[in-house]
């Protein structure tokens, strides 16, 4: 895994394009943390926590993708890809993370907390 480092985020090589399938999510782990990155037909690529905000919990990487949308596969809440924004009538917030694309290199960002916080980063 290739680090990065600016001085607001630290980047990290997560895979190349063709590891991310449209529509489909893919789990990346980073410690104990599970991150699910979603591509959209556009070929955008969202990254967000692998974790359902319903009390309940449980992953979205067997989400269904739809537009700009992840359906919760559990609760079947729709939750925005660019800002995790569980949408009405149901109401919470997933975590996203900024991604980056470097010819084929994908890459995702992280806030010096959450690089410290998996020791990523001094």
């Amino acid at each position: 895994m290739t680090t990065h480092i600016n001085q607001d985020l630290t980047y990290i090589k997560i895979g190349t394009l063709e590891d991310f399938r449209e529509r489909m999510g893919r789990v990346i782990r980073l410690k104990q943390k599970e991150i699910v990155v979603f591509r959209t037909t556009d070929g955008n690529l969202y990254a967000l926590d692998n974790r359902s905000p319903h009390r309940k919990g449980g992953p979205l990487a067997e989400g269904i993708v739809s537009g700009h949308f992840v359906l919760d596969p559990l609760y079947d809440w729709k939750i925005a890809l660019d800002s995790g924004q569980v949408q009405a009538p149901d109401s919470g917030l997933v975590q996203t993370y900024p991604l980056k694309v470097e010819g084929e290199s994908v890459q995702m960002g992280l806030s010096p907390q959450q690089a410290r916080q998996l020791g990523l980063a001094h």
